[in-house]
């Protein structure tokens, strides 16, 4: 038997076969097998198998010299096809009604003896016919039973290997019967072409899940197709009139003009960001749009919006100009938020430290406001219902944002000054006296001059009008030098040298900038503003002089109505 199931070759012989048996000659001597006496009566006119040694015993024996009989039906001459029973493996026919052995008549070569019935060797045989013997029925598990007398009968199909599940085209739900191997290599063709009723259904819902699959594709590619098409041909939408109602809208600090665009969409002002951004770009108003709280209407079209943003009476903020002092801010915080007298004064004192400052602010004992250049000048959002802390809270935090790009701590120490601290000073006295940014950058050389040990022209004394004031809480031109030179404060840069504890203002970005990049054009050491516009700036006492004495001639001009 081939391995793909019954072929023409030669196989292992039935009894009911007429050319079962030996009928050849063969050399050597008979050797009567040993047979039980149920089986001699029960076969007493059989031969012996002369292919049971070869079942049984695992093939051909080439020691003893034979040859496998000739066999007609053999296309491939005298070479017997394999065994598959052949080898080491055991016999899973042993069984003794599997293949009852029987009685033999004629046996020229003997074999060994097996442990089941007997077990020849055969020689060189001829084929010759035989009577068939009777025996009784059973099943051989090796021919179809319904194929009566013909022993070249269709052998019992072999149970088809299981498919792979990648090739299967049904499950363990599938009403398939089980087909029969002939038909199914006759009608294959025809069955491919079936399809059981679970199966349609299997295919209508992959149909389905395609469908919408395709569907939402289709639907997607549509939708951002559109999107593109109006982005880039089309006019962005918009409504129509200067709106109804009232609403308050917050635009986060460092806002996009786009995602200004989107806060007012999402508040009900504008139908679209795009609209705005375009409305804001076309009327060159970019960027004068700010951050901050608005009152604006609903439904505006983007044109009306930003002509409103633009107006300051839609600016529901708080502007801090540079320089503003700390007490000062407080009061604009408690007018804004209708707020008592001295309200956020009061926050600002018990909640210094849970504001936000960072370490360094804290470095002196003699510090008057802590809070004093940390309320970094700029319009905040500041809403009706805000709360003094909030609004501190936010300033702090732009101010460290702005402080952070200027590498505080390096300056500080490239410009021989002991903390951060010291250099927000330095910016908060440029701010106080400077008037233009070229007066901030000679300011700046000033203060670092005067500082300079080397300096004997001051004794290394800053002699700043502005820092008095400070202390004072004033703002005053025309001091007396007896009462400046001789009241006793940390902050009198006319009666201690160096800096004050610290700073006197909260300085702006020109300030800032000015300080960490001093005009070193000169060695600058004195100033005076004569007219009042302008700053005039002198290496030596001498021309100092000269300045001063034409500053008192205007003052006393003043003075007396010319």
């Amino acid at each position: 038997m081939t391995e793909y199931g019954r072929g023409y070759g030669s196989e292992p012989w039935h009894p009911e076969d007429p050319l079962y048996g030996d009928q050849g000659s063969s050399r050597g001597q008979a050797q009567q097998p040993q047979w039980d006496g149920q089986q001699a009566h029960r076969y007493p006119q059989q031969q012996a198998d002369p292919y049971a040694q070869q079942h049984y015993n695992g093939g051909w024996d080439g020691a003893q010299g034979g040859q496998p009989p000739y066999d007609p039906y053999d296309p491939y001459g005298q070479q017997p096809p394999a065994d598959p029973y052949g080898g080491a493996s055991p016999d899973y026919y042993a069984a003794p009604d599997a293949y009852p052995a029987p009685q033999p008549q004629q046996l020229r070569q003997p074999g060994m003896q097996g442990q089941q019935g007997m077990q020849g060797q055969p020689g060189m045989q001829q084929q010759q016919q035989y009577q068939q013997p009777q025996h009784p029925q059973h099943t051989q598990p090796h021919y179809d039973e319904g194929a009566g007398d013909d022993w070249r009968a269709e052998p019992e199909p072999r149970e088809p290997e299981p498919e792979h599940a990648f090739f299967a085209d049904h499950g363990d739900d599938d009403d398939r019967d089980d087909l029969d191997p002939r038909e199914e290599r006759r009608g294959g063709r025809e069955r491919r072409g079936k399809k059981t009723k679970k199966n349609k259904r299997r295919s209508g819902r992959a149909c389905l899940v395609v469908t919408l699959f395709f569907a939402g594709a289709v639907g997607t590619v549509g939708y951002f197709g559109y999107d593109f098409i109006m982005s880039h041909f089309g006019s962005a939408p918009d409504y129509e009139g200067e709106g109804t109602g009232e609403v308050q809208v917050d635009i986060p600090e460092d806002s996009t003009i786009l995602q200004m665009g989107l806060a007012l969409k999402r508040a009900g002002v504008v139908k679209s960001a795009d609209a705005f951004s375009e409305a804001a770009i076309d009327s060159k108003k970019d960027k004068v749009l700010q951050p901050g709280t608005y009152s604006l209407r609903k439904h505006m079209s983007a044109a009306s919006a930003v002509e409103l943003m633009v107006d300051p009476k839609s600016r529901n903020g708080l502007t801090i100009r540079e320089g503003l002092r700390s007490g000062d801010v407080y009061k604009l915080i408690d007018t804004k938020l209708h707020l008592k007298k001295g309200t956020t004064k009061g926050v600002a004192k018990t909640e210094a430290k849970n504001l936000g400052l960072p370490s360094w602010a804290n470095d002196s004992a003699k510090i008057k406001d802590p809070l004093e250049g940390f309320l970094y000048p700029s319009t905040y959002s500041v809403g009706g219902k805000a709360k003094p802390a909030d609004v501190l809270k936010q300033m702090i935090s732009r101010a460290k944002q702005v402080y952070a790009r200027y590498d505080l701590e390096a300056n500080a120490e490239k410009f021989h000054l002991k903390s951060p601290l010291q250099l927000i000073t330095v910016a908060s006295l440029t701010q106080a006296e400077g008037m233009t940014h070229d007066d901030f950058r000679k300011m700046a050389a000033v203060v670092y001059n005067r500082l300079d040990p080397s300096n004997t022209a001051t004794n290394q004394k800053l002699e700043f009008d502005s820092a008095f004031n400070y202390l004072k809480n004033q703002s005053k031109i025309n001091i007396s030098t007896d009462e400046i030179r001789n009241f006793d404060d940390p902050y009198n840069t006319y009666f201690y040298r160096g800096l004050p504890p610290g700073p006197i203002g909260n300085p702006g970005d020109d300030a800032l900038k000015a300080t960490v990049n001093p005009d070193k054009s000169n060695k600058w050491l004195y100033f005076i503003s004569v007219d009042g516009k302008k700053t005039d700036f002198t290496t030596n006492y001498s021309d100092h002089t000269k300045l001063v004495r034409e500053f008192n001639k205007r003052q006393q001009e003043k003075k007396n109505g010319n």
